[in-house]
């Protein structure tokens, strides 16, 4: 599919489906980063802390939501990058993870304003009791309509 950025409307949203966390996720996700920081590996010095159980690296999250929002693919758009990235709450071991978007704003590219423009994306991550646990803004650069 192609949306060129004349085509995105401010205003539209995306809901992806339920993802439930499971300690794979977090293990592996350790594995590929190298963070085994306890707070998400030793169960028994969580137990001590203020949570009282393991918490899902929030860098794991961030991945797990923006996947599943991935569907369609847009030929003509590109992420740009990540603004305002903020944990909010933390994501245990069971925890089902839902991501909302919505398109909040569209600008011009500072650079080549006649190849591109720019789209925000408000992205929320909520658990399975409607908190929310993670939010970001998603930049996308997407190509304009050829003249």
């Amino acid at each position: 599919m192609k949306q060129y950025w004349e085509e995105i409307e401010v205003g539209s949203l995306r809901i992806s489906s339920g993802r439930t966390i499971t300690e794979t996720d977090i293990v592996v996700h350790a594995g590929q980063t190298g963070d085994f920081y306890p707070h998400h590996m030793d169960a028994e010095w969580c137990k001590t802390q203020v949570f009282g159980q393991r918490v899902a690296h929030g860098t794991l999250i961030l991945s797990v939501g923006v996947g599943s929002l991935a569907g369609e693919i847009n030929e003509v758009a590109f992420s740009y990058g990540y603004d305002k990235v903020r944990f909010i709450g933390p994501v245990f071991i069971g925890d089902t993870i839902t991501s909302r978007a919505e398109i909040v704003t569209k600008r011009e590219h500072v650079k080549s304003p006649e190849k591109f423009g720019i789209v925000d994306e408000q992205v929320n991550i909520t658990n399975q009791r409607g908190e929310t646990v993670l939010a970001f803004v998603h930049v996308y650069m997407i190509e304009r309509k050829p003249a």
